[in-house]
């Protein structure tokens, strides 16, 4: 019965066969559909297309993607598919800036790795050169001609050894952003105090310290520059209390010199 009237079965048959007719097409076009993205998929898995066109670094700081790239020894002739993540971690942590790493593809074939360095907590300088000090302590082999040493101060005067692990020890203890503060450290070893320092920092600053106390007392450095004039630099005292003593003008600097 439709709208209160009786269908024959005349009717009914051919409206059956058009919704039986229109859900076989669909169930063929799905069929088809999957059919086509399965033999594309074949393709792709034995065409070039699969193979490593590109890789990406992420996360480096220190390292060139270029270096890292290279320690991976990553095939371009292989198949995205057929990485070995796990061969490809260990070539990577040969390299003793890296503390971990993953590996992933990216498609349509791209790998990308993404790495976690040891952060670099001072460069010493020997022979006019420059050795990254990793944060775990190990000294790395110097830089290249012409590479700058960033984020981490300059060591200048020290020799491996106690003085220079004390140093280390406290570096690591201070904040990143007081760390980063740090242009140059001088081992300068007074009579009284083996440890003696002198810090020049990024912002104009001098700081006169002792090894012993100096992420205790340099922590509080941003607020005892804060109570400051940025335009009046001189020498911050922390070896015992904290002072500030500002430099001499230069001409009563001059006068001073022409009498003595």
């Amino acid at each position: 019965m439709e709208n209160g009237k009786i269908v024959s079965i005349e009717d009914r048959i051919p409206k059956l066969k058009e919704v039986r007719k229109r859900k076989a097409n669909r169930r063929l076009t799905m069929l088809l559909l999957v059919f086509f993205i399965l033999i594309a998929c074949i393709l792709y898995f034995l065409s070039p297309l699969s193979h490593i066109r590109s890789v990406e670094v992420e996360g480096n700081r220190y390292l060139s993607s270029a270096q890292i790239s290279k320690a991976s020894k990553l095939s371009m002739d292989a198949s995205v598919w057929n990485v070995d993540k796990k061969e490809t971690i260990a070539n990577v942590k040969t390299l003793p800036e890296i503390k971990s790493v993953k590996v992933k593809v990216k498609l349509p074939n791209s790998i990308v790795i993404d790495v976690k360095e040891h952060n670099r907590t001072a460069y010493l300088v020997k022979a006019d050169r420059f050795y990254p000090i990793m944060e775990n302590g190990k000294i790395l082999d110097k830089l290249q001609k012409g590479e700058i040493p960033v984020y981490a101060p300059v060591l200048l005067g020290y020799q491996e050894g106690e003085a220079l692990n004390l140093l280390l020890e406290q570096l690591k203890d201070l904040p990143e952003a007081v760390l980063n503060s740090i242009s140059e450290i001088y081992s300068e070893p007074t009579k009284t105090d083996k440890y003696h320092i002198t810090m020049f920092m990024n912002d104009g600053f001098e700081v006169s310290a002792t090894t012993r106390t100096l992420s205790e007392k340099l922590v509080h450095y941003p607020s005892i520059v804060g109570q400051l004039d940025p335009n009046v630099k001189g020498v911050i005292d922390l070896e015992v209390g904290s002072y500030f003593k500002a430099y001499e003008p230069v001409e009563d600097k001059k006068e001073k010199d022409a009498k003595q």
